[in-house]
């Protein structure tokens, strides 16, 4: 436990301030800490990004707000006989693709997945097909319902905190999607992938002045602005409750009969605590009789050791589903990329993605590769 002090009280309160004001700079941070000058500061940011405690800046997308027809984003979890490798490249054919998450599992191959999906029906047969060839022996689709909600860790808090307040009245945070409202134009949507990998104006500015002309430092500056001032990206620091080598990452999924209910049980999870979690509530495809509760977690592994247990004594939980992240490094199977905005009509306002492209592509990649996969 004694590894558990490499991050000190004052690296604590500067971590607390970096997420509290994400929009402050380093001078306006000294205040907020008990460091004396600004030099100090910026070294212990850097250090700390160093030992990837912490990330940022970053900006979260409010996707819903990006275009006028439907644009859902869904997790999905694939089993398969084939090896992670496989799995991955064949769901990179999906532009869409945003991520993936390797699941340690001693008995079956088990990947998470994120994508945007514009047409669930399209989507679908392309998994159908993955399916059919062996590809993925088994998935399962949920869909987000609410707002993806971001909490970092309270360092100050408990490492393994009770769960016993999990019914506990409380006023959760406003998690409805948004909708279209704002005109987006050819520099907005230039510049958003860059902006969400935490990209530096200049930088972008230099990544796409080959490509677009007449594109000025003022004209990205304003271009954000607009995005941040009209509500599709929020600017945010995250930071890990320990060093990384120290922390276990997973994904959680709670069965809740009581849709009412469901959003009280996720925001009290870990709240407040030594916990780094990422929340939101789910649908499943084919299914309208519940919903699932679900957070992205990041903990000291003792967390996990009474994990279950725990939401098992609670009566308003149906079903709990744990998904633990394999151990680092994970360069071969976690996977992760920006929105693809190049099918975005800006006369429109929407976006379509050519499923049925892909579809092809997929068959194509299995004929042409001459894999046979056993069933």
């Amino acid at each position: 436990m004694g590894k558990n002090n490499r991050i000190t009280e004052n690296e604590k309160e500067l971590l607390h301030a970096r997420g509290r004001h994400p929009e402050m700079s380093v001078k306006e941070l000294l205040s907020y800490t008990k460091y004396k000058w600004k030099r100090t500061v910026s070294r212990k940011l850097t250090q700390l990004r160093e030992q990837h405690i912490l990330s940022g800046s970053i900006y979260d997308l409010n996707y819903t707000k990006l275009c006028r027809n439907p644009l859902h984003k869904v997790l999905c979890i694939f089993e398969s006989n084939q090896s992670l490798e496989t799995v991955i490249s064949y769901l990179k054919v999906i532009e869409p693709l945003l991520w993936t998450f390797p699941v340690l599992s001693s008995h079956k191959r088990v990947l998470n997945a994120g994508f945007f999906s514009t047409d669930d029906a399209a989507l679908a047969t392309i998994f159908q097909v993955l399916k059919d060839n062996n590809i993925v022996t088994d998935y399962a689709v949920r869909a987000f319902c609410t707002k993806r909600m971001i909490e970092n860790p309270n360092l100050f808090g408990d490492l393994n905190p009770p769960l016993d307040n999990l019914l506990d009245p409380c006023d959760v945070p406003d998690m409805s999607l948004a909708y279209h409202d704002t005109e987006w134009n050819r520099c907005d949507m230039s510049i958003l992938p860059h902006l969400m990998k935490g990209a530096k104006l200049v930088k972008i500015l230099r990544k796409e002045n080959d490509l677009h002309e007449n594109l000025t430092y003022e004209k990205i500056k304003y271009s954000r602005r607009k995005m941040v001032k009209n509500g599709l990206i929020e600017k945010k620091y995250i930071f890990n409750p320990l060093p990384v080598d120290q922390c276990v990452e997973f994904q959680m999924f709670l069965k809740i009969e009581d849709t009412a209910l469901a959003p009280h049980i996720i925001y009290n999870f870990a709240r407040g605590e030594r916990v780094f979690k990422q929340y939101a509530l789910f649908e499943e495809w084919g299914t309208t009789d519940c919903i699932w509760g679900s957070t992205s977690c990041v903990s000291h592994p003792l967390f996990l050791k009474d994990l279950v247990h725990k939401l098992d004594e609670i009566d308003e939980i149906g079903e709990t589903e744990i998904y633990l992240m394999r151990s680092y490094p994970l360069e071969k199977y976690r996977y992760s990329r920006p929105l693809d905005l190049k099918y975005f009509d800006f006369e429109k306002q929407t976006i379509q993605y050519p499923y049925h492209g892909y579809e092809e592509k997929i068959k194509e990649k299995i004929e042409n590769e001459q894999v046979i996969f056993s069933v």
